[in-house]
């Protein structure tokens, strides 16, 4: 089984997100989508996200794309998860930014064999949670 990982904030889950899923699954055989925390992407956006984790981790897990769904590490390094998933694959967003710089020379410095692809964006003039939720 080739499992994948990919992480997000999912603030509002739309048609956008769920292409997100959707090209994902197409790397492996299990789909594990990492929520992050309320304080992470306080931390990350400088905003607090629309709605909470809690009601975003809700409709991950009820979108029946996804195999599994869970929070990120609450103040800890998103690298903790790679590490506690153990996927195959990570599938990165088009716009997606935080952490992803040093993702790849972190997988080498820790000897793991994780492929890394990123995904391509649907129509993002539509469908970016920035623009949805402002």
């Amino acid at each position: 089984m080739k499992k994948v990982l990919v992480f997000g904030t999912f603030d509002g889950l739309h048609e956008g997100h769920l292409n997100f899923f959707k090209q994902a699954k197409e790397f492996g055989d299990y789909l594990v989508v990492v929520v992050g925390r309320d304080s992470t992407i306080l931390k990350t956006k400088g905003r607090p996200p629309k709605f909470g984790e809690h009601e975003r981790l809700k409709a991950v897990q009820e979108c029946g794309l996804v195999d599994a769904a869970r929070f990120g590490n609450e103040n800890m390094s998103p690298y903790v998860v790679v590490k506690e998933v153990s996927p195959d694959v990570i599938c990165l967003g088009y716009d997606q930014t935080h952490f992803t710089d040093k993702l790849d020379g972190w997988i080498k410095e820790n000897g793991l064999h994780i492929e890394i692809h990123r995904l391509e964006a649907y129509k993002p003039e539509i469908f970016k949670s920035s623009k949805l939720n402002a």
